[in-house]
């Protein structure tokens, strides 16, 4: 997952978005490519729901 889908899914801007990322609490990136920061979907989801669960889909 890319900073442009994560930003998406918070409903945040880029500079927010590069913020939250860069924050202790996220994730560490899986790989560092030349066109920027990679997480796993399951690391990004896990924060969501402890941090913002707000956002969460309520499929349950």
């Amino acid at each position: 997952m890319a900073s442009q889908e994560i930003q998406e899914m918070l409903g945040v801007s880029r500079t927010r978005a590069y913020q939250i990322t860069n924050s202790k609490s996220f994730p560490d990136p899986v790989a560092v490519l030349s066109v920027g920061r990679i997480w796993q979907t399951e690391d990004v989801e896990r924060w969501i729901k402890a941090h913002r669960p707000d956002l969460q889909d309520s499929e349950g």
